[in-house]
Parts: structure tokens; C-alpha cells; sequence
């Protein structure tokens, strides 16, 4: 997702259909990412056993299938194969379900995230820790964004276009997920020896896998 996004947003693309081939990847991607972060926290409640075939190769499976499904819509959207994803000319730009599949629908999947990973440490596990640990990403996912739909349009016009949110956007994205990394490593069992803000598991005798 990283990588597609450096081609997709970078602005230094002018070839038209190479930029619109990233960017479908960089949203399927996005949407797939989405998908599997929510299904990481259904894991923790042991519907079924994690790391077996069937739980493996429906996670995978699912979000192939979510990463094609997004990249096929904006693939049309960019190229027009087939004039079901057109954008009308009375609204520039527009296109619900595009819309949908990148904006609405990632955040439905993190917002059910943060829910169920919620009630799993507080009710569950009974530690705040962890829990300090999600609001923090979930803060500074919400800072990425803000300078994404908010600020962005002004530091463009500040800057005569050379600087956009889309550079603090990805730096606190990118903070977010290193901060849902220290709050998974807090809730598992294994410890990580490398892991300087692990807690010593033994003391609460709260975990799962």
C-alpha cells in the first residue's frame, strides 16, 4: 500500500494511465488492509482457531477478493471499460461507488476495530494499558486524516502547490500503525524480547492469542 501510494500521490507521475493503475492498486489495496485489521480483532474473540488453513485461507481469500473488487472499480472509473462507473459530467469527480469502497468502507472497518478490540481488553483482559495504546493510534490516525481533508488545502495554497497534507497524512498513518503493533504485542501471549514497551505478562495473567 506504501509503495503504490508513493507513485499514486507523489505527483511526479504524468503518464495518465501508469498513475491511474496506481492508484486503483493504492486503494484496493487500502480497502483490503481495511478488511484485515478488522478481522485481526474478530480473532481475539476464538470464533475459530487462528492459524489454521480454513481461518488463514479465509482472511487471505477475503481480502484478495476485496483488493480485486476496489482495484477493478477504480481501474474502470480511471479508464471507462465498460461506462457503469462513469463520472457524469454534472458532477466532476464523483463516483459512490468509489466513494463507498475507499472512504466509507475502510472507516466502517475501523471504527468496528476499535469496538471490538475495546470491549475484548476492558471486559475481557481488564487491563488499560493496551487500551491507552489503541486510543493513541486511533488519535493519530485521526490527526493523518485531518491534515488530509482539512489542512491539506491549505498548506497547498500556502506553499503554491509544492507541499500538500498527503506527506503528514502518511507520517501519522504510518505512527498509527506502529502504535497498533505495540498494542497487539501488549495483548498476546508470546513475549518480544525486542520489545521495550511490553509488559510483563506474568504480573496480570491476562492474555490471549
Amino acid at each position: 500500500m506504501s509503495i503504490a501510494e508513493i507513485f499514486s500521490v507523489g505527483g511526479f507521475l504524468t503518464n495518465r494511465t501508469i498513475l491511474v493503475w496506481f492508484s486503483a492498486i493504492h486503494i484496493g489495496a487500502i480497502v483490503a488492509t481495511a478488511w484485515v485489521l478488522m478481522l485481526n480483532a474478530i480473532v481475539g474473540y476464538q470464533l475459530l482457531d487462528d492459524g489454521t488453513v480454513k481461518s488463514v485461507g479465509l482472511v487471505t481469500g477475503s481480502a484478495f477478493v476485496f483488493f480485486v473488487g476496489t482495484a477493478y472499480i477504480a481501474l474502470d472509473t480511471g479508464f471507462n471499460y465498460t461506462g457503469t462507473f462513469e463520472v457524469t459530467n454534472a458532477y466532476p469527480f464523483k463516483n459512490y461507488a468509489l466513494y463507498i469502497m475507499y472512504l466509507l468502507f475502510p472507516l466502517i472497518m475501523i471504527v468496528a476495530y476499535f469496538i471490538l478490540e475495546s470491549v475484548l481488553v476492558i471486559k475481557v483482559l481488564g487491563e488499560m494499558l493496551p487500551m491507552k495504546r489503541l486510543v493513541a493510534a486511533v488519535l493519530l490516525f485521526a490527526i493523518g486524516q485531518i491534515f488530509s481533508f482539512v489542512i491539506s488545502v491549505h498548506l497547498c495554497n500556502a506553499t503554491s502547490g509544492k507541499i500538500d497534507g498527503s506527506l503528514f497524512e502518511t507520517a501519522f498513518t504510518l505512527c498509527a500503525v506502529v502504535m497498533l503493533w505495540f498494542f497487539w504485542s501488549s495483548i498476546t501471549e508470546d513475549g518480544w524480547p525486542d520489545d521495550p514497551m511490553h509488559p510483563m505478562m506474568s504480573e496480570s495473567g491476562m492474555s490471549y492469542p
